[in-house]
């Protein structure tokens, strides 16, 4: 063998060994992909933190990193919605609250990219729920004097170990309506639908003469620049506006003021969606909903029912599920998409609603599904993740396997037994 000829064939070696140091297979598994492979029973392996190869004849390289499901299901990684997982630790805590500012002066460019921490507490715990994408949406800090009507500018984080958490800022518009939009208009529905309208208008207007507004040559108007500014392309139709509304006439106003001003929006909450869902189905029209929501907690919510998931997907809508009760119980997703099947969703729509289709709705394409060239975000797990029962086994965030645990775990271990003798009548 010549000299080059020996060097070629170390360099091949050498490449072959650090490809496989970044290859992962998981083996014997049943691979929900959520995407055009359907569901697969074998292998998926991945490579370089993408999915390589799935099917049940994949070659497994020599040295990968080999995870056996051992009959498991193995799911795209959750993409949870409506949450503000990084964004708050105690929500009682101002400090450590920065989901929603109360600056009667800032509406819509609020940013809650700026604000979220990578070191949260909270992130690791909605990991070991199989969440791995969320997309972290401001709330409203009301205070004296705030009647604008818009929260904020979303993101959407990856909840990867030790990583930059915001993949995406200003991934969508945060606005609601219903009696909390009446409350900072003035008190009533018309009010603040008057309002945005106006608001609409205000925009249009500054985008087609932002020279003139620079020079002072302009009307008054109710935003400030940075609020014009970030509302641009929610009125062009490029940025997703997710209204919070609730009551079917509501939806109904909202479907009206979506299609006059060609808006791109995503219903949030919908409680009574089912009542108008032909209407929703009709405009394409996206819905984010707490399934569990069956009381009437309020007057424009009296028409809850746990069967508007199943309602919504039977006529057609997307459907995608927030948690409703903040990024603390993130984890909890699968529970809900799980109650959302014992009334009436199907199964596979359920596991939809917790990964592909939220990932769509954002726009997120690279995640959401197991097909070969996505992004591996995957979940391996002990049976079927929406029974409570089942748990993750292993998780991989961009091809990268995840940690295990949680400081709540930890702390956990650490005071289970102190070596404190139980007093007998606390014994086995």
């Amino acid at each position: 063998m010549t000299r080059f000829a020996m060097l070629f064939s170390c360099l091949l070696a050498f490449l072959a060994t650090a490809a496989s140091a970044d290859t992962v297979a998981i083996t014997n598994a049943r691979i929900h992909t959520m995407g055009k492979s359907g569901d697969v029973t074998g292998t998926i392996l991945v490579h370089n933190g993408w999915i390589a190869a799935i099917g049940p004849r994949v070659r497994v390289p020599a040295n990968a990193t080999v995870i056996d499901a051992k009959g498991g299901a193995v799911t795209p990684g959750f993409f949870a919605v409506g949450t503000n997982i990084g964004a708050v630790e105690v929500d009682l805590v101002q400090e450590t609250n920065d989901n929603a500012t109360s600056n009667s002066g800032l509406s819509a460019a609020f940013n809650i990219a700026y604000g979220i921490d990578a070191n949260s507490i909270v992130i690791p715990v909605a990991r070991l729920g199989g969440v791995t994408r969320a997309l972290v949406t401001p709330s409203y800090g009301d205070g004296d004097g705030r009647e604008l009507l818009f929260a904020g500018q979303a993101a959407v984080i990856t909840l990867a170990d030790g990583a930059d958490p915001v993949t995406r800022a200003r991934a969508a518009q945060v606005l609601e309506l219903g009696a909390g939009g009446a409350a900072r208009a003035g008190g009533a529905r018309g009010s603040a639908i008057t309002a945005l309208r106006a608001d609409l208008d205000d925009v249009r207007w500054y985008a087609r003469r932002r020279g003139a507004y620079n020079t002072g040559g302009t009307r008054e108007l109710r935003f400030t620049k940075a609020d014009l500014d970030a509302l641009i392309p929610v009125v062009r139709g490029r940025m997703p506006l997710i209204v919070g509304v609730h009551r079917a006439g509501d939806i109904l106003e909202v479907l009206k003021l979506a299609r006059a001003y060609r808006l791109k929006i995503v219903l949030s909450g919908a409680e009574e969606g089912w009542m108008v869902a032909s209407d929703i189905a009709r405009d394409r029209v996206p819905v984010l909903l707490n399934p569990t929501a069956n009381l009437p907690s309020s007057f424009e919510a009296r028409g809850s029912t746990m069967e508007n998931a199943a309602r919504l997907h039977a006529a057609g809508v997307t459907i995608a599920f927030a948690n409703g009760d903040g990024g603390h119980r993130a984890r909890e997703g699968r529970y809900n998409a799980g109650n959302a099947v014992a009334h009436g969703l199907p199964h596979k729509a359920a596991l939809a609603a917790l990964t592909v289709n939220p990932a769509r709705i954002f726009g997120e394409t690279k995640v959401g599904t197991l097909d070969r060239g996505k992004q591996a975000d995957i979940v391996v797990w002990t049976g079927d993740p929406l029974e409570p029962s089942s748990q993750p086994i292993a998780i991989l965030i961009k091809g990268a396997i995840q940690p295990m645990t949680s400081r709540a775990e930890e702390l956990a271990k650490r005071y289970r037994n102190l070596g404190t003798p139980l007093p007998p009548a606390y014994k086995n």
